[in-house]
């Protein structure tokens, strides 16, 4: 991963200098939440929904350990924060954040990285479940047998039934020889389903090659989960792609649109994904042809085929993405663009299925600018957390707007 980083760095130079149509953005007033963490504390992520309940989880490290968090948002306000783990070998970085998810019916799960080896970038998923909403945990279990001193991580986890999936990019490969073909040493998408007993099901290779370090998704369509990721060809094409779970597994991975971004590094910006009964809505960042844009595409069949995609903005834009429902025909899109002396600019706007776009609203000036910001919905709420970053020390920051104000 840090080859990725570094060379999106030098494109990143060249992305953010290309020209923008310019819009109105609208300063409005999000109420600012108190998040129950300490400082530091890094990785923020928002997992539930309107079904289950909201939950945010980060990661706080101090001098010996490193903790995962987690608190619920109930009554407009974040509850005290509770433990799921703690040790000394867990893996924190900015972009690939742990989660803690809520399943309904008091079951729990939540994932952490953890070191395999003394090797930068090796480590692995560790996943543990709750089914008494938090009081205890389950031992641990690493949905991935492979044994190699690799990187495994960005996990999306979902409900299925009794089950609980995972969807996670296992780079098991990259103890192979680097050749010219990066199918035999790149970084695959795999899948694995657990049962109340941390038993593993349909364990399935679900793409032979991805990017590198990009976040997935998984939404709950009426006919099943449906996952989005950032592909890698052969050709160094790296484009969104989707696939749907349906007869048992997942169907081969198909693009959503055809952006043909070339680029020969990982660009660390993962799509958004949301479902609404057979409609599907997916968010993303592209840098194609030089042309930096946030893009939206909606389905009608739950994930089977998407229409041509919407520029939600473009320009000065870094991406890292969110996406929900607001009705039946809307959503709303977040992003962070570059702002004033290094920070990033959290920015949200409606879009309707027609392409209608809605006013840009400012939700902070004051993000990380390599903050990965979330978006969710609670009742009437939309909760949005994000990290800011000051003399080198994080910490997370959360506001919540009414929807109707979008």
């Amino acid at each position: 991963m840090k080859h990725t980083l570094n060379l999106f760095a030098v494109s990143g130079l060249l992305l953010l200098g290309a020209c923008s149509r310019t819009e109105p953005v609208v300063a409005f007033e999000p109420q600012a939440l108190d998040v129950p963490a300490q400082v530091p504390a890094t990785g923020p992520r928002l997992s539930g929904d309107q079904a289950t309940s909201l939950i945010l989880s980060w990661m706080e490290p101090d001098e010996e350990d490193t903790s995962l968090k987690y608190s619920r948002y109930q009554d407009g306000e974040w509850l005290p924060a509770a433990i799921v783990v703690e040790g000394h070998d867990m893996f924190v970085n900015w972009a690939d954040m742990p989660s803690v998810t809520p399943l309904g019916d008091g079951r729990l799960a939540a994932h952490w990285l953890q070191m395999s080896a003394d090797l930068p970038y090796a480590y692995d998923v560790v996943y543990t479940q709750s089914g008494d909403d938090g009081v205890t945990w389950s031992e641990p279990l690493r949905p991935h047998n492979d044994g190699t001193p690799t990187e495994h991580g960005f996990v999306s986890i979902f409900p299925n039934g009794s089950h609980t999936g995972l969807i996670w990019l296992d780079g098991r490969k990259m103890v192979n020889e680097v050749t010219d073909d990066p199918l035999a040493s790149g970084m695959t998408l795999r899948s694995a389903f657990v049962d109340e007993n941390l038993t593993l099901h349909r364990e399935q290779l679900v793409d032979d090659l991805i990017c590198d370090c990009c976040q997935t998704d998984v939404a709950l369509a009426v006919s099943g989960p449906v996952a989005v990721y950032r592909d890698r060809t052969r050709d160094e094409i790296r484009d969104i792609y989707v696939t749907r779970f349906a007869d048992g597994g997942w169907l081969p991975g198909k693009p959503v649109a055809d952006d043909n971004w070339e680029i020969p590094g990982c660009p660390v910006n993962g799509p958004a994904i949301a479902a609404n009964g057979k409609t599907v809505a997916v968010a993303w960042f592209t840098g194609a042809a030089n042309h930096p844009v946030v893009r939206l595409s909606f389905s009608g069949d739950g994930g089977e085929t998407f229409s041509a995609p919407i520029e939600v903005i473009d320009g000065s834009v870094l991406g890292r993405v969110g996406v929900l429902f607001l009705d039946d025909d809307d959503v709303a899109v977040s992003w962070l663009q570059p702002g004033n002396g290094g920070k990033g600019d959290v920015h949200v706007r409606s879009i309707g299925k027609n392409g209608t776009l809605g006013v840009i609203h400012t939700v902070s000036t004051g993000a990380a600018s390599f903050s990965v910001p979330q978006i969710a919905r609670s009742g009437d709420d939309l909760v949005i957390v994000w990290t800011e970053s000051e003399d080198f020390v994080d910490r997370i920051a959360s506001a919540r707007v009414p929807v109707a104000a979008l």
